[in-house]
């Protein structure tokens, strides 16, 4: 069996129409907000599972502070405008996570020194979809 090869340019991520360029070592981290059951188990052992629906999620980019696309996030944060935001891992297996709606939360931290730093900038997800 030949070896399975991931190439981190094979990650696409879109925010609102824009192309996010110049990522740090760690990328992109996508997580649901919530779990989908909520499980309950009675005295006697009986156990319920009630459904949580919600679609909420966090999408975490961390961009160099060179990256280009510093400056557009920034201002999306300052404007609490939503916009659609896309992550396409289009290797094997393909995976792509999507929301028609989120918001970045606030405008990343900022440090300087002697080497590039990084910022971060996390997008709150109204609907996200991991497929």
């Amino acid at each position: 069996m030949d070896p399975k090869t991931y190439d981190p340019k094979s990650v696409t991520a879109i925010v609102g129409d824009v192309y996010l360029t110049g990522f740090s070592e760690s990328m992109i981290e996508i997580e649901k907000d919530e779990d989908s059951y909520e499980v309950k188990q009675g005295a006697q052992g009986d156990v319920a599972l009630a459904t949580i629906n919600s679609a909420l999620g966090t999408i975490k980019f961390t961009l160099l502070q060179t990256s280009p696309q510093v400056p557009y996030l920034d201002r999306l944060a300052s404007s609490r405008k939503l916009v659609p935001v896309t992550v396409i891992a289009s290797g094997d297996p393909k995976e792509t996570s999507s929301a028609t709606q989120a918001y970045v939360k606030k405008p990343a931290s900022r440090s300087y020194g002697k080497s590039i730093e990084d910022r971060e900038y996390e997008l709150q997800c109204i609907d996200l979809k991991m497929e």
